[in-house]
């Protein structure tokens, strides 16, 4: 019988800071210039995540969840604030830093493979453009190939895989230069249902394997404590940080811990957070 664990909840004006966090993200806002007038996605945003750390990050439609991910991705730069990762700034007003992007890896809910290539050059891609040469890239595809289940298929194309072998493909090429920071924006939220608790098994097995530290944006209120060490609940627009969750159930979290009763008391608390914005609309 499982024990029940009191979830533990941190607002951002009491969370202790990290002395040494891998990113640090303080004062962050953006706000899009329309022609209806200003739209404030984010407002405030103040996180630290640790090295290592898996963190999901839930909200409702339009609460900012990718445009934050696009921001520490370097595709959006920020109105306000700043991110920090390993110590460097990200951006420098409308630059980015290039010595950062490269311990990035980013994964999108769509795959967006490119047709015309095989498995193989889809997942070498970033390395040829890198001027990697070509004996190191076969060795390089292969060792992620074999990571994410795909060794049997590197001369398939994208057209003869199913949609989750497809996040299989677009997982590795992220994963091709080791990155640090692993950074994906629904992978999984086109997927059906059995394959996406597949996927969600897979992406907590790479994540230990390749010690990368990953942010994780999601609808899915099970999936988000099913794989986070933490969960950061955003907001609806302007969006800010409302709670940070500690999930503190142990690794490796197979199908099972939908059956635990801490799992579902935690579930159950954010899905009350998430209707108490419904009643203040209402």
């Amino acid at each position: 019988m499982s024990m029940q664990t009191q979830p533990t909840v941190a607002t951002p004006e009491t969370a202790a800071p990290d002395p040494s966090p891998e990113i640090r993200i303080s004062g962050l806002g953006k706000t899009y210039k329309t022609e209806r007038g200003t739209t404030h996605a984010l407002s405030d945003i103040n996180l630290d995540i640790r090295k290592e750390e898996f963190v999901s990050l839930i909200g409702r439609s339009g609460c900012g969840k990718t445009t934050l991910l696009r921001i520490m991705a370097g595709l959006v730069p920020p109105t306000a604030g700043h991110v920090e990762i390993g110590g460097r700034a990200l951006w420098h007003q409308e630059t980015v830093d290039s010595s950062v992007i490269r311990r990035l890896g980013v994964v999108f809910q769509d795959s967006n493979l490119f047709p015309w290539y095989n498995i193989e050059d889809n997942i070498a891609l970033p390395l040829r453009l890198r001027g990697v040469k070509k004996k190191e890239r076969r060795d390089r595809v292969r060792e992620l190939a074999e990571l994410v289940g795909l060794e049997n298929f590197l001369p398939n194309y994208p057209r003869e895989l199913s949609g989750g072998m497809r996040q299989r493909v677009a997982i590795a090429r992220a994963l091709s230069d080791n990155p640090e920071l692993l950074l994906m924006d629904e992978p999984f939220g086109a997927l059906d249902a059995l394959t996406r608790e597949k996927m969600n098994m897979e992406i907590q097995r790479i994540a230990l394997a390749t010690r990368a530290t990953v942010v994780f944006v999601t609808h899915d209120i099970d999936e988000a404590v099913a794989l986070g060490d933490r969960v950061v609940h955003l907001t609806p627009r302007p969006g800010r940080i409302k709670d940070v969750v500690d999930v503190p159930l142990a690794r490796p979290r197979g199908l099972e811990i939908k059956k635990d009763a801490a799992f579902h008391g935690l579930v159950g608390n954010l899905h009350t957070s998430l209707n108490e914005e419904d009643d203040h609309e209402s």
